[in-house]
């Protein structure tokens, strides 16, 4: 009689507690709000915001080596869910985003008058889906934990009852998202059909000899098909006609939470499909992806510094296009890893990168929420003499830009640049080299501009006697100052203490672009 092969795959809780503990969180939060009355409602908040803390805690015991989980019975090494060095790194960066969007939301549900238990839900619940996603080792997990991660993402940037931006921009989102997501599961199909399996482990061996001519042309179209899916993910031009209406639309902690946590979860799931995946298939994605690289930062820079300052919601557009311009950085060391021998040392240029970016950016994110408080248009021209006003938020402020142009003091933004070139170069991509300096050079005009605005004097008003002088006195008043409510100032604190961290120590960061972390 033939022994029967058993199925029951074990469960390692302790390597799935990050994202678990923030799904069980969620639902916690959700229940909760059922019977939390509407004078205690904040409580939530903080009860989210102590859930993600806690998860991110869980990290700790995790360090000691990659631990996996849902094996195969008849391959212990071919897992779907693994907490290797990779996925430890992106899934910090994505609970630590998250904290920080929690700290910015507490106080913007109230001034919004948000529901406060959908928001929390929908949140800690699209942190649960990015948690998971970095340590997805199949495409079957990796497209449900991008799901999960985006769903939640669409109701958060429409949850504004009766604002029209906010429902265009959900809308746009959505419609992006459902579309790109169709593609990319077309090109699973094409790759499950091809190789009859989805571990990326076991797909990555298949790949390399197909017998048949008729195969590997439709392994080819199932791996163009993957990236497109993943290129909207990350904003990469031209999948990024998205961002600008949906980061305005949004409410500001959600739009700093997509334009770090969105893109982590993009281009880790990016990373796995290339990198673990599709290795024999790295003379396709690799120009694919420097293509993309090049276009990304071109497009978002050149947007970027087209932006009029005194157009509304202009300082929300300006992070918006910078992030996308901020993508294309991120895309040439992955796009480097097809050019090398050792792919997965590359995109350590990429983690780095991401780290960097993650801390300065929700922190400008963090300081545009304060200065919406009294300005709710937020234009750039409001940020004029802010110095003056609140001095230690624009400060602040001024290190993030700076550190997001690469300047002194923000050496880490340097650090991490030079990073990014020396993989360039080193694979061969000096074209690429070159354009991303021409775009450094770009960008610096529009980061310094902003920068420079803080520190400028309020403009005096015309003479009385001038009527359009009269008229126009009003709009050259500064706002009223307010107080600084303490989980928001909390937010720019830590913000600011982490990039200041990083740039009197770049080793902590820079450690990942030296070592193979898959």
């Amino acid at each position: 009689m033939s022994s029967i092969t058993p199925l029951v795959q074990s469960v390692d809780w302790l390597a799935l507690a990050p994202p678990t503990l923030t799904a069980a969180v969620a639902l916690v939060v959700l229940v909760a709000d059922l019977f939390v009355p509407a004078a205690r409602k904040p409580l939530l908040g903080w009860l989210a915001t102590a859930g993600l803390a806690v998860a991110t805690l869980f990290l700790l015991p995790l360090l000691g080596g990659g631990r996996r989980t849902f094996c195969l019975p008849a391959h212990p090494d071919v897992c779907s869910y693994v907490a290797d060095p990779f996925a430890l790194v992106i899934q910090f960066l994505v609970l630590g985003g998250a904290l920080l969007t929690a700290l910015l939301s507490i106080d913007t549900i109230k001034d919004q008058d948000l529901p406060t238990g959908e928001y929390w839900f929908l949140l800690l619940s699209s942190a649960a889906g990015a948690a998971l996603l970095p340590a997805s080792r199949d495409l079957a997990t990796l497209v449900i934990a991008l799901e999960v991660a985006s769903l939640p993402a669409f109701a958060l940037v429409g949850l504004r009852r009766g604002d029209r931006l906010s429902s265009e921009a959900a809308l746009k989102f959505f419609l992006s998202s459902v579309a790109a997501t169709a593609v990319m599961l077309l090109g699973v199909s094409f790759l499950y059909a091809t190789t009859g399996s989805l571990h990326l482990s076991q797909m990555a061996h298949a790949l390399t000899a197909l017998p048949d001519p008729r195969l590997a042309t439709l392994a080819s179209a199932g791996v163009a098909l993957t990236l497109v899916g993943f290129a909207f993910k990350t904003a990469a031009a031209p999948f990024h006609f998205w961002v600008p209406d949906t980061y305005v639309g949004a409410p500001l902690p959600i739009a700093g939470y997509l334009s770090v946590v969105g893109k982590a979860v993009g281009f880790s799931g990016l990373i796995l499909v290339t990198v673990q995946g599709f290795p024999s298939y790295a003379d396709v994605w690799g120009p694919a992806l420097a293509v993309l690289a090049a276009l990304t930062m071109t497009v978002g820079n050149v947007a970027a510094i087209r932006q009029d300052p005194r157009r509304a919601h202009s300082a929300v557009r300006l992070l918006a296009w910078s992030s996308v311009g901020q993508a294309g950085y991120l895309l040439v060391p992955i796009a480097a890893a097809g050019y090398t021998q050792d792919p997965a040392h590359a995109i350590g240029s990429t983690v780095a990168y991401a780290l960097m970016y993650a801390a300065v950016n929700l922190g400008a994110f963090a300081v545009a929420a304060l200065v919406a408080r009294t300005c709710p248009a937020n234009r750039i021209s409001d940020y004029r003499g802010l110095y003056a006003r609140r001095p230690l938020a624009a400060l602040a402020l001024g290190f993030f830009l700076l550190c997001l142009a690469g300047l002194p003091p923000g050496i880490i933004g340097l650090f991490a640049k030079v990073t990014v070139f020396s993989v360039a170069v080193d694979a061969g991509l000096a074209w690429l080299a070159v354009i991303m300096a021409v775009n450094v050079v770009i960008a610096l005009y529009y980061y310094l501009q902003w920068t420079t605005i803080l520190f400028r004097g309020a403009e005096a008003p015309a003479a009385s006697g001038a009527p359009e002088a009269s008229e126009a006195a009003p709009a050259e008043q500064q706002p009223p100052r307010a107080r600084i409510p303490a989980p928001l100032a909390t937010a720019i604190a830590l913000a600011a203490v982490l990039g200041i961290a990083l740039s009197g120590a770049p080793q902590l960061v820079l450690r990942f672009a030296s070592g193979a972390l898959l």
